[in-house]
């Protein structure tokens, strides 16, 4: 068993140990923050020391001795009887009750030292590093210290503007040389973002933005140009140092061009301007279905939640909602420009935005329509990007419906709101059923004889269309009354006991006893081409065809309803199906169809026809000779020019320099493109056009790249002509009169 002196020290070891790592969070915190918020490794090195310092001093984790280890652990374990501290004395200074003492306090620490935890505050620490990085990531997605950034970017590497001597046959003692070159890239204010120095002279920035040169050349010259897409632009001299500025609006190239006082021309490299698009601003609703209906008295409140990005900053952001009262040709719209509840930060690159529109305070009323949308701009100047969300609607229901009907001789839709009513009939059994294991017996049987009775109220409606009056009257029923139903009544006429069924299954009034009677009847010879509106049968809206059908859904409906009374609706589903078939049956028969104004062809001549003479008839031809316009003429012309210069080894003349900068402006628009495929072939074309002197091998890979970048052939299919024996043509005369 270890002593009780090595028990406070292990104690002791794990207490200091806590307390650096507790030293060590808080110096982290600070560091982190330092480092997203400037990304400066050396402030953040810098943080890291001095805010460790300083929680060193104050902790003093050092400090903790043995006897105050001694005291805490009195303190906090009664075991011990704050007997602790005689573990700190040797055995030949104590007294044989000491020893006892000593000995027992060291076996309980054995055994409970473990229940006692060095004090700390690691907690604090973990809760001070993520509070520091989550503010640290906030301020580096904001960019809300840049402008500090200006001195930690990186310097670009030093390049010297290389200038080439375009008439090679004159002698030159000592060429003008450049001592410097400066690029200076002055960012949109919207955008944020520190102008920036560099002797790079390939370009990449935000549109819009200003760029200006500073060349100065050891002597003096005659003059300076910068030449960009087939441009030239004069550079200004101002104190022995030439400036020339210009404000991006598209990507190319350009190089620098300058004349000594002897005439002789210099031309420089190709540099590259990439041009960054500012994006249009990011719009997303949140929270909400893009339609939604409301009942006329519930509450009518429209909450959303928009998210707007945007990579330069937000200017405004606002809604714009129209209301549409009426139909038809007495539509009224209404439009309005609503602002969010919070306010817009202008500047923010990412902001989430709530608005609660109530529809009551729109002044909208029972079947009006309110269409809404976002519409966000961005800081972009002289004029803002603009971007819309997705329209959503928000409806309140109208409580009014309207027949719709027209004059006999028209289109009649007939029964547009029965369709669907046997269809939600369906639906709601099926939800019954569903819903069977949740409800109560007695809601159960309730929902079904209410569904029974929407079925009867539906059946009554269609058998309106069949001449019917009234649910008793008449043919309403669409059976056939047995004289056995008849007898049976009167038999029981005399008893009170109804039967529950009476209601619900197929039985018949007994007044109707008389139309089962066979009469002798006098026939009317015009009874067949009179529409008789005395009987039900004849007097329908229907064909003869659509009649049967009507009848076989009746009957379906009458089953379905039994069924449904019964408390029993998942045998009522087979009739609700078969039923809404015949009803979609009599809809698509029932359609109305206006015969196609079209071509009515000549009449055919009877003498003319089935003869097979074909000698009058002549065939048409059409011939059209397509070209297509040729998007690269002058690189083509070019490469069978150095063809000949490669083969000849012949001189450049004025016409080959003009051809060469045709061709380098059409390689250009290629090389905007990918630069790093066409540079290096345009560099040389450049050259070559300004009469640099280039050896026969750096031509054959100018011809070769021109090549590259021409586009693939397409294949084109034409006829060709052969020629044709005097063998061939009469064996073809002996086949023709032989067929």
């Amino acid at each position: 068993m270890r002593s009780g002196h090595d028990i406070l020290v292990g104690f002791r070891r794990r207490w200091r140990l806590m307390l650096w790592l507790e030293i060590t969070l808080y110096a982290l915190g600070p560091a982190m923050l330092m480092y997203f918020a400037f990304s400066n490794i050396l402030w953040t090195i810098l943080t890291l020391l001095l805010v460790g310092s300083i929680a060193a001093i104050v902790i003093k984790p050092w400090k903790k001795s043995l006897e105050n280890i001694a005291s805490y652990i009195d303190l906090h374990l009664d075991a011990t009887e704050y007997s602790t501290g005689l573990l700190l004395v040797p055995q030949e200074k104590l007294s044989g009750l000491a020893r006892i003492q000593q000995n027992r306090v060291t076996t309980r620490l054995v055994e409970k030292l473990k229940t006692i935890k060095p004090p700390h505050h690691l907690n604090r620490g973990i809760v001070l590093v993520s509070s520091c990085v989550l503010i640290g990531l906030a301020l580096h997605k904001y960019n809300v210290f840049g402008t500090l950034r200006k001195s930690q970017q990186p310097k670009a590497t030093q390049e010297t503007i290389v200038f080439k001597l375009t008439d090679t046959t004159s002698t030159i003692i000592q060429p003008p040389r450049l001592i410097d070159q400066q690029l200076i890239i002055e960012y949109p204010n919207y955008t944020q973002i520190p102008s920036l120095e560099t002797s790079t002279m390939d370009i990449k920035a935000v549109e819009g933005s200003r760029v200006s040169w500073k060349i100065q050349f050891d002597q003096e010259i005659k003059s300076v140009t910068m030449e960009s897409m087939g441009n030239s632009y004069p550079m200004k001299l101002i104190d022995g140092i030439y400036t020339g500025a210009s404000t991006l609006t598209s990507a190319g190239f350009y190089n620098f061009k300058f004349t000594d006082l002897q005439d002789r021309s210099y031309v420089s490299e190709l540099y590259a301007i990439e041009v960054i698009k500012d994006k249009s601003p990011s719009v997303e609703i949140k929270g909400i279905k893009q339609f939604t209906s409301y009942e006329y008295n519930q509450s009518k409140k429209v909450s959303f939640t928009t998210g707007i990005t945007d990579d330069f900053g937000i200017e405004d952001a606002y809604i714009i909602a129209t209301v549409s009262k009426g139909s038809g040709e007495s539509v009224k719209f209404r439009e309005e420009k609503l602002n969010f509840t919070n306010k817009v930060s202008v500047g923010s690159k990412n902001m989430n935005l709530s608005k609660k529109i109530d529809l009551d305070q729109m002044n909208m009323e029972p079947g009006d329509e309110l269409y809404f949308y976002v519409e966000a701009l961005d800081r972009k100047r002289p004029k803002p990007n603009v971007s819309r969300s997705e329209t959503f609607f928000a409806v309140i229901k109208d409580t009014v419906s309207d027949a719709f009907a027209v004059e006999g001789t028209m289109g009649v839709d007939l029964m547009p709101d029965y369709f669907r009513s046997q269809r939600q009939l369906i639906i709601d059994t099926e939800k019954l059923l569903k819903d069977k294991p949740k409800l109560s017996t007695k809601d159960y049987k309730f929902k079904s004889n209410e569904l029974g009775f929407d079925q009867k109220v539906l059946r009554l409606k269609y058998a309106e269309f069949m001449g019917d009056e009234s649910e008793f009257g008449g043919t309403a029923e669409g059976d056939v009354e047995s004289p056995e139903h008849e007898d049976e009544d009167h038999h029981e006429e005399g008893h009170e006991e109804e039967d529950p069924l009476a209601k619900y299954t197929h039985k018949h009034d007994s007044e109707n006893e008389h139309n089962l009677v066979e009469e002798e009847k006098k026939e009317d010879p015009l009874e067949e081409y009179l529409h008789n509106h005395e009987d039900p049968e004849e007097s329908t809206l229907f064909t003869q065809s659509l009649k049967s059908k009507l009848r076989q859904a009746l009957n379906e409906m009458w089953d379905a309803e039994l069924y449904l009374r019964l408390y029993t609706p998942e045998k009522s589903l087979p009739y609700q199906y078969r039923a809404l078939k015949l009803i979609q049956e009599i809809k698509n028969s029932a359609r109305i169809y206006v015969h196609r104004i079209g071509f009515d062809p000549p009449p055919i001549k009877e003498d003319k026809r089935l003869t097979g003479e074909i000698d009058e008839v002549s065939g048409y031809r059409k011939t059209e000779t397509l070209e297509q316009e040729d998007a690269y003429p002058s690189i083509r012309v070019t490469l069978a020019r150095l063809e000949q210069l490669i083969s000849e080894k012949g001189s450049i003349t004025e016409e080959d320099k003009l051809l060469f900068g045709q061709a380098g402006n059409e390689l250009a628009e290629k090389a905007i493109e990918d630069p790093g495929r066409y540079l290096e072939t345009l560099q040389q074309l450049k050259w070559i056009s300004e009469d640099v002197t280039i050896p026969s091998e750096a031509l054959e890979k100018l011809q070769k790249g021109l090549f590259l970048a021409l586009p693939e052939l397409q294949p084109n299919a034409v006829k060709q002509q052969q020629q044709a024996s005097e063998i061939n043509e009469l064996l073809l005369k002996e086949l023709e009169i032989n067929d």
